[in-house]
């Protein structure tokens, strides 16, 4: 499958985009005043600990304190697990190791079961045992590199266990000796820095996006990788060259009058992935809707009539929409638990094809994912893995006039409401001689209209003058009532 990487660059942000065969698939965006923590060790100082949730809250210095479970604590897993104020106490100072970004209203999710990336290899320094990527398939070439990593780190005297990458798949020898020997200094360096900084310092800090895109997405498929930047590229050929340079003539500088991403109609998915509704080419589509506890996508046969029997639209449709589906995952980084609706399918046979290309399109995906089960009501149940926010919340905030719920009251539900509170000021405040309504344009307009009636009789009714104020700024659910 060809790739290429487009590495945006402006003094306020980076993006990339990974496009597959022409098309965009992943998009990462990282903002100058909000780097992401993901990755970075602090000296965490412990606030609080929860014994009831086996949990403590740890200050690393940020807005808000992070949360650190016991589950994510290093002990022996030979032993039973400890409970958290045997290894925990206020005031205690520790290396963690942030696992997931601040989402909304969460601090960031800790470890202190650090580790470490480079190129083909991750170090975790308390580890016991040397592991091998499950997408190196090959038998032979995973007992190679596993018998290669343990000489190597015994040459090295590194501690821990060694993770190797799907990278490393073919690399040699002495590549690999390189890339631990990088991991040793590394490793000298943040134990060093530990004791030197004090409480909720920073310790180390993950590489910028750039540098972190090509340790950890440039693979053998990786044909070009462009750059709209001549400084940023210069800062990438050192790295390349320090650690890739088997790479080298794959980084280019963009140096054209057209934005990048505009050649490449980046811009337009970009737009198009913070939509609900998602075309599919038959004429189908998908809805998309992310909440703070789930996301649901439901498919719908739209237009499409072009299969020979209804079994068979239905049957199509669902097989395009699983391609879109693992796209829109990865576009719009999706994560926590998420509920695919698929058309219901009479044929058993039909059922299982669409499972077996949904979780074939899913092996594509660089976060990790889970189809745990499809529920009685034929509700397809997933997981992937949440290590930083979506893309609709990385560039959207909740809309101030629905507050986030993607609707808004109707006029006439506004003027019935406008109707009952003026029947509670009139049986509270009897001195009053008129009501003055300062409402939206959709309203007042209503209000003269249709509701005409209903405001005549209300007058009636409470005995006072109802006058009416357009104003232009409020929104459709907004509205004043001034006695007077």
């Amino acid at each position: 499958m060809a790739e290429e990487l487009l590495i945006n660059i402006t003094p306020m942000e980076c993006r990339v985009a990974l496009i597959e065969n022409g098309t965009v698939n992943e998009l990462f965006v990282e903002r100058s005043a909000k780097r992401g923590l993901v990755g970075n060790i602090y000296n965490g100082k412990v606030v609080r600990v929860l014994p009831g949730m086996q949990a403590a809250f740890v200050d690393i210095g940020q807005s808000r304190t992070a949360f650190l479970h016991l589950n994510d604590m290093v002990w022996s897993r030979s032993q039973a697990a400890p409970n958290i104020f045997e290894v925990l106490y206020p005031g205690q100072v520790i290396p963690v190791q942030v696992m997931k970004d601040m989402l909304g209203s969460k601090g960031a999710r800790l470890t202190t079961d650090l580790s470490i990336p480079s190129r083909y290899l991750v170090l975790m320094p308390y580890g016991n045992h040397t592991g091998v990527s499950q997408r190196i398939e090959l038998e032979e070439e995973r007992t190679r590199l596993r018998s290669l990593i343990e000489a190597l780190q015994e040459q090295h005297k590194l501690p821990g266990s060694l993770i190797v990458r799907t990278a490393a798949e073919g690399i040699s020898e002495q590549e690999l000796g390189q890339d631990i020997a990088y991991l040793a200094k590394l490793w000298e360096y943040i134990q060093r820095k530990q004791k030197q900084v004090e409480a909720t310092a920073l310790i180390f800090e993950e590489l910028p996006l750039p540098q972190r895109v090509i340790r950890d997405l440039v693979s053998e498929d990786t044909a070009k990788i462009y750059v709209d930047s001549r400084e940023v590229f210069h800062k990438l050929q050192e790295f390349v060259d320090e650690f890739v340079p088997a790479i080298r003539s794959r980084l280019l500088h963009y140096p054209g009058e057209k934005p990048l991403f505009d050649l490449y109609n980046v811009e337009d998915d970009l737009q198009k992935a913070l939509r609900t509704r998602v075309e599919l080419k038959s004429g189908g589509y998908l809805m998309i809707d992310q909440t703070e506890a789930m996301t649901t996508i439901d498919v719908n046969t739209g237009s499409y009539v072009g299969g020979r029997s209804l079994e068979d639209t239905v049957f199509k449709t669902n097989l395009e929409a699983t391609q879109t589906i693992s796209r829109q995952l990865r576009l719009r980084n999706l994560g926590g638990i998420i509920i695919i609706d698929f058309i219901d399918m009479q044929e058993a046979e039909h059922r299982e094809e669409v499972m077996k290309l949904l979780e074939k399109m899913l092996e594509r995906d660089h976060a990790k994912t889970k189809i745990t089960q499809v529920s009685e009501l034929g509700l397809v149940e997933m997981t992937r893995k949440r290590t930083r926010e979506s893309l609709e919340h990385l560039l959207c905030e909740s809309c101030p006039t629905c507050q986030g719920r993607g609707y808004v009251k109707t006029a006439e539900t506004v003027c019935y409401e406008i109707f009952r509170e003026i029947l509670r000021y009139a049986r509270a405040y009897e001195s009053q001689r008129s009501y003055t309504i300062v409402a939206h344009p959709s309203v007042i307009d209503r209000l003269l209209t249709t509701e005409a009636p209903a405001v005549a009789d209300l007058e009636h009714f409470i005995d006072r003058v109802i006058k009416f104020q357009v104003e232009n700024l409020y929104t459709q659910e907004q509205y004043d009532i001034i006695l007077s």
